[in-house]
């Protein structure tokens, strides 16, 4: 079978050029999603307030220096409420110390007596609840109920002594130490009282 040239179908590329550059015929242009810039969206829309209130001019000069102090302030706001109900993220954690070791705090060549009367003297009931402790296991250790290193936590001696009112005086000096409770004189007396107990030997 012979073909014709009649039969071939011949593409017209001047025509189809001429097409392509109309407007009228750039159909691709409804498929293809327009370039969407939330930022620019936004200070547009603001300077057309500020432009609509203040004036052209005005819109022109300060609607980007204005949209930053509002980011800014937002942000503060931000920040603010999170401060206000998580200040623990604001702060440095003192978890870390745990768990306390004697350390420098050493029971030897210490003036137990001198010193408590001081920090009493000065209503310093941390510091005399500190070496109201202090003195204890110096006391304990004297009589060898404890061997006391200073690498050692109170929760080792609790496990040496075995005696409630040592248990009770150990866990108010912890809740001093670390649980952020008041040291007053009504707890360094009652401490002072598990003390005499425990040198009377306590209850087992």
């Amino acid at each position: 079978m012979i073909i014709s040239p009649a039969d071939t179908l011949v593409c017209d590329t001047t025509l189809v050029a001429t097409w392509q550059s109309k407007p009228a015929y750039d159909y691709n242009r409804e498929l293809i999603a327009p370039e969407i810039n939330i930022l620019e969206g936004i200070s547009r829309w603001f300077g057309e307030i500020l432009q609509k209130i203040f004036g052209s001019h005005f819109a022109q000069q300060y609607s980007d220096l204005i949209l930053i102090c509002i980011a800014i302030l937002i942000l503060a706001l931000v920040i603010w409420f999170i401060y206000k109900k998580r200040p623990e993220l604001f702060m440095r954690s003192h978890k870390s110390a745990l768990p306390y070791t004697v350390g420098e705090d050493t029971i030897y060549g210490v003036d137990f007596a001198g010193g408590i009367a001081d920090a009493l003297s000065r209503r310093d009931y941390l510091e005399a609840v500190r070496l109201l402790y202090l003195q204890t296991l110096k006391q304990l250790s004297d009589k060898g109920r404890i061997d006391w290193q200073l690498y050692k936590t109170p929760t080792q001696y609790i496990y040496e002594v075995r005696m409630p009112a040592f248990r009770q005086l150990t866990n108010h000096f912890l809740r001093v130490r670390y649980g952020n409770f008041d040291a007053t004189e009504e707890l360094f007396h009652t401490m002072q009282s598990l003390q005499e107990e425990i040198g009377k030997g306590g209850a087992a």
